[in-house]
């Protein structure tokens, strides 16, 4: 019973601390005998479309396309889609002021990725970058991206993703730490080998590595990356490209996203299983099942049950003091993310309660995304969760 019981609890520590340890000093390993990447100077930049998928975003529209018009990058290489397809409010006609933009509506919602689909029908550039119409860029974004194409190795880039974080002192303070730390790990993943996964708000591929994903996937941004990975090419980070977004409106926004975002890692999962097969991805594999599988699976399943046995353990065992340690240290951890629960409708800004609070609804998400997924038939029009 107790080597189940630390079997579990490594696992756990693995996978939220432990891969990005040993990644760490792999990387370390990896900086001696491999040199610094260089770029060239003189390296002719591809010519390159930028996709906005935008739904109802009159409320930041105006913005996000100034914002886009404002980036660097040879002129005569660069065009613009933004494509609002059943847009109920005037999102389409701001867009359709600027004679720059490439306009594509229709009044049907079937989706962002069918709108995707249809977008990139009209792309004849050998670059497209796709980004959320929520998110603003830097201004050398797209040199820092499209920079990286020049190895042939490359058939996606990352950005960055930045969390903009107020004072209002709730527990979405968390969501700001979580992707810090994602950031880093994504930074190390890409220097040992590829990025698992690009994040919507601001990705490039190749355009003739593009795969139309089924029309019903939950993570199409995740999958259209991973299945470019499973070609045998790879995605690197760039974190001087970046997407800044303000955080969710409130823990239940947060909550909502996190859900469907749980449950397209599950359908992700069943659809790239491919992709677990040392034998043929032998790095990416290690960093697949690390970095997203363990995740979106057994772990929080092993939180749960590591708890109560636990207390098993302590209670009815009788087992040595290490235990009672451990427990009380579960109770503390748990203790603290109630007292993140009961704050955070208060004003109280007091972070080592709000990132406990975080985590476990994170994991708890999970679970509701695995039903949801299994038994709810989740949606591919869902409802965005509203930001700050």
């Amino acid at each position: 019973m107790q080597t189940i019981f630390w079997v579990a609890l490594f696992i756990i520590f693995y996978t939220y601390v432990g891969y990005g340890i040993v990644l760490f000093f792999i990387v370390k390993i990896v900086r001696i005998f491999r040199k610094e990447q260089a770029f060239e100077s003189n390296y002719d930049l591809p010519s390159v479309t930028i996709i906005v998928a935008a739904y109802n975003e009159a409320y930041c529209i105006e913005e996000k396309i100034a914002n886009t018009l404002d980036l660097e990058y040879p002129v005569n290489k660069l065009s613009y889609i933004f494509i609002t397809d059943g847009s109920t409010d005037n999102t389409p006609e701001i867009v359709s002021k600027y004679a720059d933009i490439h306009l594509m509506h229709q009044p049907e919602r079937t989706g962002k990725i069918v709108a995707v689909h249809r977008a990139m029908q009209e792309v004849t550039t050998e670059v497209v970058v796709f980004t959320d119409a929520n998110t603003l860029l830097n201004k050398k974004a797209l040199i820092n991206i499209c920079r990286h194409f020049q190895d042939p190795s490359v058939g996606a880039v990352a950005g960055e993703k930045r969390v903009q974080i107020d004072d209002s002192g709730d527990a979405t303070a968390g969501e700001g730490f979580y992707w810090k730390y994602e950031s880093k790990l994504k930074a190390w993943d890409s220097e040992l080998y590829s990025v698992v996964g690009a994040a919507g708000e601001l990705f490039s591929v190749k355009t003739s590595l593009y795969i139309p994903v089924p029309v019903d996937t939950l993570l199409d941004d995740f999958m259209i990356s991973m299945l470019i990975a499973q070609k045998g090419y790879r995605i690197v980070y760039e974190p001087d490209a970046y997407a800044t977004e303000n955080a969710s409106a409130n823990t239940k926004e947060e909550l909502k996203r996190k859900v469907r975002i749980a449950a397209g890692g599950i359908q992700s999962f069943l659809r790239l299983m491919p992709l677990l097969n040392p034998l043929k991805h032998p790095i990416l594999s290690f960093q697949y099942l690390s970095h997203r599988i363990l995740r979106w699976t057994i772990t929080p399943f092993l939180m749960i049950f590591c708890f109560f046995l636990n207390w098993y353990i302590v209670i009815v065992l009788k087992a040595d003091v290490k235990y009672l340690v451990v427990l009380a240290g579960q109770i503390l951890f748990y203790g603290f993310a109630l007292l993140g629960w009961i704050m955070q409708s208060q004003s109280i800004k007091i972070k080592l309660f709000f990132i406990p609070y975080y985590f476990c609804m994170m994991n708890y998400a999970v679970f509701a995304g695995i039903k949801r997924y299994l038994f709810s038939n989740q949606s591919v029009l869902w409802e965005k969760a509203k930001r700050k």
